[in-house]
């Protein structure tokens, strides 16, 4: 089965639509602190544009990212946890 291309109706490049969700999950910016940002690079693009490819894309890349993070885990053929040893509060030693 092969896979649909998820950007495969959106004029704009995959890359844009990735650094602008990036943008605004990454950093404590807001819709149209992303559109500013992306307006003085050259790329003009409305607030709600943001907002929709968040909803449609964001799921998709927090996938990605988890994903990822777990593959770099389990590449350590020998991880282990460790935990220190804790004393509660308000006992003598």
């Amino acid at each position: 089965m092969m896979k649909t291309d998820p950007f495969k109706y959106f004029h704009s490049s995959p890359e844009i639509i990735r650094l602008a969700v990036m943008m605004y999950v990454r950093f404590p910016l807001s819709l149209r602190n992303v559109e500013d940002l992306l307006h003085e690079r050259g790329i003009d693009i409305s607030h709600e544009t943001v907002r929709f490819w968040w909803n449609r894309f964001g799921p998709m890349f927090a996938a990605e990212i988890r994903r990822k993070r777990v593959q770099q885990t389990r590449s350590y053929s020998n991880w282990q946890w460790h935990l220190d040893e804790g004393v509660p509060r308000g006992s003598c030693i």
